[in-house]
């Protein structure tokens, strides 16, 4: 018998204190039990339990044996289960990293219908908008709308490219710009993971300009930089989904239309595994399938 079986039997019946029940529930003879418990005895060169005709009921050195390995034995337990659920396609657990934006709006009605699907699913979900170290931080599986990565030891996977506009304020100076070397530093609210300056390159299709933003303000905050725009604070550059709402209620409008910046993408990407666990392959084939349904702002 494996040393982790045995100390199931111990723990099990310091906690009943009948050798037959513990039989029963372990699908065990009796005797099969208390074999178990002998041989453990032997090897640690101590009496665990006292038995009489009437009970059994643990020694001093059985108490502190059983206090001090219950605590690893649960841990053992927890890790198994948690290992054969990983390779299960329908059943386990999943730690999701999302953007801010899409983790409140987009996700949740995703994750339900998935959990519909798989009530065995459990899911831990961690809203920021920076990337995340998926391996040190212990993710699944990270959802992002980014430039292309500079990580290769992660599986990146491309979902859908995410267009950028420039906004302001309809009635601010910024709304009848022709040309984005109208723009100077100050006025352009820049995005940035640390909250520091970033580059726009904006192109018309024959030429490109490249600006310097974020010397007065920059955040790491979509929704920041919408509010910021829509104050007339300055020009944002966000992806559709973030001032969708503001253009439509008339805070916002689309500012020198005939420069783009390049595309963002939507991305899924994972820990550099070999081949996905069932369980994140089959969450994001769902992602996928869903997104558009759910998503429809992102153009």
């Amino acid at each position: 018998m494996n040393d982790h079986k045995a100390l199931k039997i111990f723990l099990m019946a310091a906690e009943k204190r009948n050798f037959a029940q513990v039989a029963r529930e372990l699908s065990m003879t009796a005797a099969g039990v208390t074999r178990a418990i002998a041989a453990l005895e032997c090897d640690l060169g101590v009496q665990l339990f006292v038995r009489t005709t009437r009970q059994v009921s643990l020694t001093t050195d059985g108490a502190v044996f059983a206090a001090q390995i219950q605590p690893a034995v649960e841990a053992l337990e927890n890790a198994r289960r948690d290992v054969r659920n990983a390779h299960k396609a329908d059943e386990g657990r999943l730690r999701i990293s999302a953007p801010t934006w899409l983790g409140k709006t987009v996700l949740p009605p995703i994750l339900s219908g998935f959990r519909e699907l798989y009530p065995k699913m459990c899911f831990e979900i961690s809203l920021s908008d920076g990337l995340v170290n998926i391996v040190d931080d212990d993710y699944d599986l990270a959802i992002r709308i980014s430039s292309a990565p500079s990580d290769k030891f992660t599986i990146w996977r491309k979902i859908r490219a995410v267009p950028r506009i420039l906004v302001a304020a309809p009635g601010s100076r910024f709304a009848q710009m022709k040309h984005p070397g109208d723009l100077t530093p100050d006025d352009c609210l820049a995005y940035s993971g640390e909250s520091r300056r970033e580059n726009w390159v904006l192109s018309d299709g024959g030429s490109s300009i490249t600006i310097t933003a974020g010397r007065a303000f920059s955040a790491n905050n979509g929704e920041v930089l919408a509010d910021m725009a829509a104050d007339g604070a300055g020009v944002a550059m966000l992806p559709g989904f973030h001032i969708a709402e503001h253009i439509r209620s008339g805070r916002l409008v689309h500012v020198l239309p005939g420069w783009a910046p390049p595309e963002l993408w939507l991305t899924l990407y994972y820990p550099p595994y070999q081949t996905l666990p069932p369980r994140i392959a089959t969450f994001s084939k769902f992602f996928e399938e869903q997104l558009a349904a759910h998503m429809v702002t992102l153009d």
